[in-house]
């Protein structure tokens, strides 16, 4: 039991990690962000970090399922294919926050997109809630998704 603990830990930590480098990486860009035209729904820059936040949380939950539910290729696979969303969702932020690289950023969040999709279908052959805990992940790059390329469309 102490063992998993240990896991969780550390599993957080580095989902946790990973988003907390990017917010570092991005610090003092919601200045800009917040004089940009924005589509309608855009919520204020605040949101983001307490979004992110929980995101990041659920994401060392899942993977830590994923952990102890198996062992051999398919958790090597998965927590691979977790790892590489983990690390193209590490640039988003820098593409578009730090850069302001809207369309760029916006291609650049298809792929995450795209890698989380097959991510949470990698899961789901292991572990279904392991799955369902990435779905407010994926729906949240959904509206991501719509953001960017709002502000991409309405800031060229």
């Amino acid at each position: 039991m102490k063992e998993n603990w240990k896991s969780l830990l550390i599993s957080e930590g580095i989902s946790l990690g990973v988003g907390g480098l990017s917010a570092l990486a991005t610090m003092g860009t919601m200045e800009r962000y917040g004089i940009l035209r924005q589509p309608p729904l855009s919520p204020p820059g605040w949101v983001f970090p307490v979004v992110w936040t929980g995101l990041f949380a659920l994401m060392g939950v899942s993977a830590w399922r994923i952990w102890h539910k198996t062992s051999g290729k398919r958790r090597t696979k998965a927590l691979i294919l977790y790892g590489i969303q983990l690390a193209v969702n590490f640039a988003w932020p820098i593409l578009f926050f730090r850069l302001g690289a809207y369309g760029p950023a916006f291609f650049w969040l298809l792929l995450l997109l795209a890698l989380v999709a097959l991510m949470i279908a990698r899961f789901r052959e292991i572990d279904k809630i392991a799955a369902l805990l990435q779905i407010p992940y994926l729906l949240w790059l959904v509206f991501a998704g719509y953001l960017n390329a709002g502000i991409w469309l309405l800031n060229r």
